[in-house]
């Protein structure tokens, strides 16, 4: 098998010291959470949490395993693809495109060389509360799963489309999942098996190897396959095993997966939940439930978790992290791809599912407000609520760099722009809505349209970096060294490679 599995991962983590391991019994009822928002905060090492109370099974907790350093956040991976070390922002960008234009179809393996094969429980022999499902917040409605891939059927593909849906857990066989109208996989239940009456089949997948969880982060096309980008991220092909109970297809080195169907008709209630925009999100909703026919899983899963925003900071986890280094780059690919003059686009680490950073030139009068309104309509619509645009060689990554370019470059007059009041729909997680505007129980979506806006910062003067001071600064640099002082990282690196930030 090519590429990391998840514990694969972990173990390179360990080796570069970047993990931390508790052996004594630590409780699922906030604790795990507690210590890994402390670990997000301080930006220590990913905590592993081998002994877990009151749990029927041998099962680890992971808490952020995907958070990088707070200074590089793609490190690990980096680290993970294969890449080198010490890539500036701009370098695994380009590095992460460049793999993203070779998609790699998947490969199906017999389930006896499929890990997460190695212990099957089915019908009665299944039970969802042998897992130490973490208590993250205090408000929650419940128990949760967050960090894993759904594998919902593509009637477009073969391998099904991956996303990623938080689940609330119940009882021992039933969970709610967030299904939000607009997104795929919920559209295809709502709008297809429901009217139908007919059960969707899933599998929720955690502890998949980073590609595959990286690819829940990414704008993939519709038709287009989620496994086979996953395989070009990693550059060779996904190892696939067909499920016990249905037809899908999931990850063959993952921890554990969740067989079962999205039933039709029929809703549990979920949430309260600490979200990513940093507050308790509520009321409860009802939402699909999901039936668990299978649990298959390795002998001593490791379960990975994300402390959401709610107490640490949404900069600082998991999934800001996968936005950052996974759905980042590809973004940047897509509109490239759209015919876009785009260096980066960037997620704005501390908002990522709210606010992009856009580095491009601006050709002509009113290319930004066609950029801005080709991602409103095509794939950020429902959560990216306004994009900040920046000249091309201003660094997208650097909040200090994109604060500034508003400051001294975008006229509050001129320079900020709206689509129109209540014109374009929005997810129910926000702050602004009230709860009478967060609308529809049956879908999940926002009774209430809101307005899509941009910003304007990028300059009408020349840059200031040319040849001349490039060399400049490399001189700088190198008498620094020769002074015993480090430069930056990502300086060390071009002077290495002669990569550009």
């Amino acid at each position: 098998m090519t590429g990391p599995s998840f514990r694969e991962f972990l173990q390179s983590l360990d080796d570069a010291a970047a993990l931390v391991s508790f052996g004594d019994d630590r409780s699922w009822d906030l604790e795990v959470s507690a210590i890994t928002t402390l670990a997000n905060r301080s930006d220590g090492e990913v905590p592993v949490f081998e002994s877990i109370g009151e749990t029927a099974i041998d099962a680890s907790l992971v808490g952020d395993p995907y958070r990088g350093p707070r200074c590089r956040p793609w490190d690990h991976l980096a680290q993970a693809f294969g890449l080198p070390s010490g890539l500036s922002g701009a370098a695994y960008y380009e590095a992460v495109v460049d793999r993203l234009r070779s998609p790699r179809e998947p490969r199906v393996v017999d389930r006896d060389a499929a890990p997460c094969k190695a212990v099957v429980d089915t019908g009665a022999d299944v039970d969802m509360l042998s897992i130490p499902w973490p208590y993250l917040h205090q408000g929650d409605g419940g128990r949760y799963s967050n960090l894993h891939t759904v594998v919902a059927p593509d009637p477009e593909t073969q391998w099904g489309h991956w996303s990623n849906h938080r689940m609330m857990i119940h009882d021992d066989a039933l969970a709610s999942l967030l299904f939000l109208a607009g997104e795929q996989a919920p559209n295809l239940y709502y709008y297809d098996y429901e009217p139908r009456e007919e059960p969707m089949p899933v599998a929720v997948v955690l502890g998949a190897e980073p590609a595959v969880q990286c690819s829940t982060e990414m704008w993939i096309p519709t038709g287009r396959s989620e496994a086979a980008f996953a395989g070009g991220l990693k550059d060779g092909p996904v190892d696939l095993v067909a499920c016990e109970t249905n037809d899908l297809y999931v990850p063959a080195t993952a921890e554990l997966v969740l067989e079962g169907r999205v039933l039709p008709g029929e809703r549990l209630d979920e949430g309260p939940f600490g979200d990513y925009f940093g507050y308790m999100n509520g009321p409860r909703r009802s939402m699909p439930v999901f039936a668990v026919d299978a649990i298959t899983r390795r002998t001593e899963p490791r379960v990975p978790f994300c402390v959401e925003g709610t107490g640490v900071g949404y900069g600082q986890n998991s999934s800001s992290t996968l936005q950052t280094a996974a759905a980042g780059p590809d973004a940047t690919l897509g509109l490239r791809a759209a015919g876009f003059d785009v260096t980066m686009a960037v997620p704005w680490r501390f908002t990522s599912r709210t606010v992009w950073v856009i580095a491009t030139d601006r050709p002509y009068p009113g290319s930004l407000h066609e950029l801005a309104n080709f991602v409103f309509t095509t794939w950020g619509m429902l959560h990216i609520d306004f994009f900040v645009f920046v000249d091309a060689d201003t660094d997208p990554l650097d909040p200090r760099a994109v604060l500034t370019a508003i400051a001294l470059e975008a006229d509050p007059d001129a320079d900020f722009h709206q689509f129109g009041v209540e014109r374009m729909p929005k997810v129910p997680l926000n702050i602004y809505q009230t709860p009478d505007e967060k609308g529809s129980a049956d879908v999940g979506t926002s009774k209430a349209k809101t307005a899509k806006a941009y910003i304007d910062a990028t300059s009408d003067r020349p840059a200031a970096d040319g040849p001349e001071d490039d060399s400049l600064r490399k001189r700088a640099q190198q008498r620094l060294v020769e002074a015993g002082v480090s430069p930056a990282p990502f300086d060390l690196l071009e002077e290495r490679t002669g990569e550009s930030r």
